[in-house]
């Protein structure tokens, strides 16, 4: 039984686009309403559109973002650490090159 509820109550990270884009509409309407009123000017329809509408909704999905780039984070240094030990041939970790000695040289 609780899978369903979990299943049911619990939104995807697509269906929050949907909330997302409805919220810039009602931000695009006040902006049209701030600009074409009587008492209103473009300058306050730009910091309406850019107060209510792009710096709200950034900082929100940035933040609901966060899960996702953590995972595409994990799966890099997972894919990167597969690739590293699969190139074990140099296990001693240092640099190839050639095994014997420098020679000196006299001042």
């Amino acid at each position: 039984m609780t899978v369903f509820f979990d299943k049911r109550y619990c939104l995807s990270q697509h269906e929050m686009h949907i909330v997302a884009i409805a919220w810039m509409f009602v931000v695009v309407l006040m902006t049209a309403a701030e600009a074409t009123s009587s008492q209103g000017s473009l300058l306050g329809a730009f910091f309406t559109f850019v107060l209510y509408g792009v710096l709200p909704l950034g900082i929100v999905l940035y933040i609901l973002g966060a899960p996702g780039r953590k995972a595409a984070r994990r799966r890099a240094e997972a894919a990167a650490s597969a690739t590293a030990s699969a190139d074990a041939g140099n296990a001693g970790g240092h640099a190839a090159g050639d095994r014997r000695a420098p020679e000196r040289e006299e001042a």
